[in-house]
Order: C-alpha cells, then structure tokens, then sequence
C-alpha cells in the first residue's frame, strides 16, 4: 500500500463569509452585527460559501448580500421570498437565505411572507425588525407602535402593529424564533439552528435604527431570555407567543411538518415539450 497523505479539510472562518465590500449602514445600525452573526453561523455550519446564497429585497437590511462572500440576489422590493423560495426549489443542494427587514418583509412583502409559510420550502428568513424604515428617512412601518409620534404621522398612526411571530406560527412556518442584534453570538446561534432545521424557518433580529429611533437603545436592557423552552406544540407556541412582551430571545417554536419536495417530473424538458402540455 502507499503512503499517501490527504490533504487536511478546509476549515472555514467567518471572515471567509465576508466580502470585500464595506457596508455603508449608520454608525450603530444593529445591522452591523447581524452581519457579523450571519458569517459566525455560517462558520458553525461549515458550508463551502459556493454551496450558500443569500437573497434580498430593497432596504438598509437588504444590502446584505453584498457583504457576504456568498452568491447573492439583491431582488425588487417585497419580492425576497419568491426569488428565495424558486432558488431554493431549482437548486434544493444549496443552503438558502433570505434577508430582509420589517417594511420590505410585512408591507410590500407581506403576502409573499404568509405563503412561503404556508409552502413549508427549507431555506431560512432572516427579518432586522426596527419598527421603522430607515432607508427611507423614519416612516411609521407595519411593526411600528400605534402611538409612535413622528413628522409623517403626528401622534402616530392608531394603527395596530403586525406581529411577524404569530403570522409565521400561524401560516404554518417550521421554526420560529426571535433574537437581538446586540447579542452577537446568540444571534449566530440561533441562525444556525434556522438554518440546520428543516422547513421553513423564520428569525426575527431586534436591530435598532439609532438614527430614526434612537430610544431604541434601550433595548438592550428590555430583551431577556424566553422563560420557557422551545416547543414542537403549535397551540402551546401560539400561547406563548401571543403573551410575549416581544422582547423574549430565543428559539420559540421547532415544528415536525413535512418539508416542501419539487414534484418529480422530466427536469430537462424543452419549451416545446412544455408548450404541447397545453395544446388541446
């Protein structure tokens, strides 16, 4: 027998998730370290960056793909989710996920938000929730308190918040959890169980906008550890969710649904063979 030697296995490190690109978000943007989490979940993972895309749609969250040494679609505004989930379908070997923040997610994006619940597809959506659009200078968004005053709203809207979390139980999403951005390593934690569990799973980062809603410094003294353990039970996770003070951290719901599967069919056929399936 020879003696041959193998080549030791390559050991990837978070900065081998990072671009080159500096990101251009405000000083103490949240968004800073849920960029740095995203790289340290990825290097718990070890996933080769070539076998990762990250996906997005408009807004200061949304520039993270660029920041990643991963492939990457910066998509159309609210449209991250259908680009994510058809990525995902074509190309199941890949490790998908999604970024995005609140007004791109639950606004424009809502509708594309229940379905991709629903469908149960495995990649993994990632919302920085600032209860404000940043990107476009400090407009009430659909997490926003009602009674928030600003310019665009005087006194505020007298609108109830969306709550991200009970949609996504209730639409049927496999995995539910809320972190903060200013708890860097269990944010990647978090990220990395997202994205080891199967299905469709859903992680929402409290990551202020100093800028816009400078009280949002507080937050950091207001998050604190959920006091009770994640749950496969979703009429025990919708319990539990809809008494949350929204400053609990933690994986909430880890859910058993079966995972969405392309159906099997003829994956090379051409535009002739698919315009005679419609022929009378």
């Amino acid at each position: 027998m020879n003696d041959m030697t193998l080549p030791p296995a390559t050991v990837f490190s978070a900065g081998d998730y990072k671009s080159d690109y500096k990101p251009i978000w405000c000083p103490g943007c949240g968004d800073y370290t849920v960029l740095g989490s995203l790289t340290k979940a990825l290097a718990l993972l070890q996933r080769p960056p070539h076998e990762v895309a990250v996906v997005s749609g408009i807004g200061c969250s949304s520039r993270i793909p660029a920041y990643t040494n991963c492939y990457g679609f910066h998509g159309v505004h609210g449209r991250a989710l259908a680009a994510g989930t058809g990525l995902k379908v074509a190309r199941p070997e890949l490790t998908v996920v999604v970024a995005g923040g609140d007004g791109d997610g639950y606004s424009i994006g809502g509708n594309h938000f229940l379905h991709a619940c629903r469908r149960n597809v495995d990649l993994t959506y990632i919302v920085m929730d600032n209860h404000v659009y940043g990107m476009t200078k400090g407009q009430a968004s659909p997490t926003t308190e009602p009674d928030w005053d600003n310019k665009l709203a005087p006194g505020g809207t007298g609108i109830r918040a969306f709550h991200p979390l009970v949609i996504a139980l209730a639409s049927g999403a496999n995995f539910v959890a809320r972190a903060f951005s200013g708890d860097p390593n269990g944010t990647a934690e978090v990220i990395a169980q997202a994205i080891r569990h199967p299905g469709f799973s859903f992680v929402e980062i409290l990551s202020p906008c100093v800028t816009f809603r400078p009280e949002q410094r507080g937050w950091k003294d207001l998050v604190h550890a959920a006091p009770v353990a994640e749950t496969d039970d979703p009429a025990r996770a919708a319990r539990r969710i809809m008494t949350d003070d929204g400053f609990n951290v933690g994986v909430l719901y880890a859910g058993r649904r079966p995972v969405y599967s392309r159906p099997a069919g003829n994956g090379n056929a051409t535009l002739a063979d698919i315009a005679q399936g419609f022929e009378p």
